[in-house]
């Protein structure tokens, strides 16, 4: 037998998920996060799952692990002391940057730059040139190179970048730039930009491979330090850690490549999304990732999710694909005030995070939040995880009574205000991927996951008129679902920058099929079988004279039969759905990307026993919420007992292990052949 186990670590819990391949059955359990070496939970989480699935480590193939630990160290600014190498003349180019100044008008005058992730003193030139075709201008200074790395090395650098004009088109000097460090500067790890990113824009190519570089050792010591307490534990199987394109990569080629990880945490959701849409009969959701401290949002179109071009962490913003995931500060633990200026309620982005955690855990918490709220309202029962887990309600009304005392109204009005807020601004950000990317929410299905998903997913659903509102199987664990669910992806890039109409199908397809080889050896190396690899093209076109690129999949097929000018009509298309307006101008051919992927695994999701419409036999009991501005009886159910077909009307409040989900009145949920809970609005008439 064979099992994989998806491992996803958030800020408050550490979640895995068991799969048997060829059962489809499958174990989950939660455990708190250890933020001081996350591989302490990820252990405590391997020894209770495998104890509770009767299994031992090594019958584990396969280790999927989606981890922040790439994200935490950008934002906490705990990358490693970066050295920079360039041409000379080059030394300030991440200084210069794109001379881009965030926010409104006159945002200049208060913005505080911030710093580069290479500092000026670290920054060295060496004498050298490419011309923009590839050949050698400038012979490379070997003695000056030895005399700047040596200068780098008495400066006590922890990781060293490699970035040269030109280096894209011809890499020749780079890496005997990286050969010398190997001498000098043993054991420090060295980044090469046309390794990193082969794409012409020094600045952005520079920029990734510090970026590269920071993280570097901080995710080699994590990935090495988790690989040794494995195998320690008896598990041998492959260790794969998630991109932030939803697809996996070995933990060797993360070691290598972290600047690809960066958003690992969020995409998880995104592609447990896509196997639960693919087995409820889904194929438009938009996505719904409510935590502790944020939402997590994302959008996918016929069971293939939006990406794009740029990873952004903070301030920073790299050249790496990733799933485009919104984040806005609004989840479970985001605390509700009224600032003394305007009287106005404002909820989060602070939060009372794991700990001291919400009024309700009883764990030290005093202010109030949007968990506190829940309880108030009565959305969140008490006795949750099956009666093992108390909340303190008395405390939550205590709590959220400050803020009805500020406002001057009823507590109930109060705590609802609370919730309509923070679903106002879930909302805020599924318009930023929805609407304003020239998407229709109504055409989407909403689905909820995450701790606190599902008790908001119905709420949001009705703002954004996305039907059904969805709550799928576990979902408290579905990034670990969704690591445990994805294919090996790997991506090279070349930039190509001709205009069309000098191109030709022969140019473009030399340059495809050297990187498709490129990409499926990639693959081939990390252990996927031959038969198994597909690969995807993707092109990035522009009208000459801007500045901006629009992608665009292509396939050989379909290149040879409709040819570069199908390609042209397909980006005039986009354009217009995008920016509502085309130009005459000629088209420019960008970049263009090779992308191979191993086969997803065929995971069968287990069918439920069928019932019929009546799900009293879930019953837990009666219970009273406030809801529509007044009380109102309701039913609460055990989710387990649920039944394929049972149809349950709102409100009611349907409880599991990982996560509670809220039906509101005027809805009417039903499960699903796999057990997942569709709401919809009940139809008039």
């Amino acid at each position: 037998m064979t099992y994989r186990l998806g491992v996803d670590v958030g800020g408050t819990f550490t979640d895995l998920l068991l799969f048997d391949e060829e059962s489809g059955k499958f174990w989950r359990h939660k455990t708190p996060s250890t933020p001081h070496d996350s591989s302490e939970g990820i252990l405590n989480g391997v020894k209770a799952i495998t104890a509770e699935a009767g299994v031992s480590a090594s019958d584990i193939a396969y280790f999927l692990h989606g981890t922040t630990v790439a994200t935490n160290a950008v934002l906490e600014g705990k990358g490693a002391k970066v050295g920079l190498v360039t041409t000379e003349g080059y030394r300030d180019i991440m200084q210069i940057a794109r001379s881009f100044v965030p926010g409104g008008l006159a945002a200049w005058i208060v913005w505080p730059k911030p710093q580069p992730l290479a500092h000026l003193e670290d920054t060295v030139e060496v004498p050298e040139r490419m011309s923009a075709d590839g050949a050698v201008v400038r012979e490379l200074d070997e003695e000056a190179v030895r005399a700047a790395l040596h200068k780098l090395k008495g400066q006590g650098i922890e990781a060293l970048t490699v970035s040269l004009i030109n280096a894209y088109v011809n890499g020749a000097h780079e890496k005997r730039i990286g050969e010398i460090a190997e001498e000098v500067l043993p054991g420090i790890p060295v980044s090469l930009s046309h390794e990193v990113l082969p794409e012409m824009q020094e600045y952005e190519r520079t920029l990734s491979t510090v970026a590269n570089a920071a993280v570097r050792p901080v995710v080699s010591k994590y990935v090495s330090n988790l690989r040794n307490k494995l195998e320690d534990e008896g598990l041998e199987g492959k260790l794969s850690l998630l991109r932030s394109d939803g697809g996996l990569m070995s933990s060797h080629k993360a070691e290598e490549h972290p600047v690809n990880i960066l958003m690992s945490g969020p995409a998880g959701g995104v592609t447990g999304a896509k196997w639960v849409g693919k087995n409820a009969g889904l194929s438009n959701i938009l996505t719904l990732d409510v935590g502790g401290t944020s939402t997590d949002v994302a959008l996918i179109e016929g069971l293939e999710a939006r990406r794009v071009r740029t990873t952004e962490v903070g301030h920073l913003s790299v050249r790496a694909s990733a799933l485009d995931v919104k984040t806005v500060g609004a989840g479970g633990g985001s605390i509700a005030h009224v600032p003394e200026l305007t009287k106005a309620l404002r909820v989060g982005p602070e939060s009372a995070g794991a700990v001291p955690g919400p009024v309700a855990y009883n764990k030290g918490g005093t202010l109030p939040t949007v968990t506190d709220a829940n309880v108030v309202l009565g959305y969140l029962p008490e006795d949750l995880l099956g009666g093992s887990f108390k909340l303190d309600r008395e405390g939550a009304k205590a709590a959220v009574q400050t803020i009805a005392d500020a406002l001057g109204i009823g507590l109930m009005e109060a705590a609802r205000g609370i919730i309509d807020i923070v679903n106002e601004n879930m909302f805020g950000a599924l318009r930023m991927i929805s609407v304003q990317q020239g998407y229709d929410p109504r055409e989407f299905a909403l689905m909820g996951f995450g701790g606190a998903g599902p008790l908001h997913v119905n709420a949001v659903a009705k703002l954004m008129g996305s039907w059904p509102a969805v709550s799928p199987v576990s979902p408290g664990v579905l990034c670990a679902l969704g690591d445990a669910t994805t294919q090996m992806r790997t991506e090279t890039a070349r930039s190509f920058s001709k205009l069309a109409k000098d191109t030709s199908i022969a140019d473009l397809e030399a340059v495809l099929d050297e990187m498709a080889a490129q990409t499926r050896q990639e693959l081939l190396a990390d252990g996927v079988p031959e038969e198994q690899i597909t690969t995807q093209f993707e092109v990035d076109i522009r009208y000459a004279g801007q500045a901006f690129e629009v992608p665009l999949t292509i396939d050989k097929a379909v290149l040879a039969a409709d040819g570069i000018e199908g390609i042209l009509a397909r980006f005039d298309q986009e354009h217009l759905r995008l920016f509502t307006f085309n130009m005459d101008t000629p088209h420019e051919i960008v970049n263009l990307r090779a992308v191979a992927l191993g086969e997803a695994p065929a995971l069968p999701a287990a069918e439920l026993p069928k019932g019929g419409d009546d799900p009293s036999a879930a019953k837990i009991r009666d219970h009273t919420l406030w809801m529509d501005g007044k009380e109102q009886a309701a039913v609460i159910y055990d989710r387990a007992l649920l039944r394929q077909g049972n149809v349950i009307p709102g409100p009611a409040i349907i409880t599991e292990m990982d996560s509670t989900t809220l039906v509101e009145s005027g809805c009417i949920a039903t499960v699903d052949a796999v057990g997942n809970i569709l709401i919809n609005p009940v139809q008039e008439g």
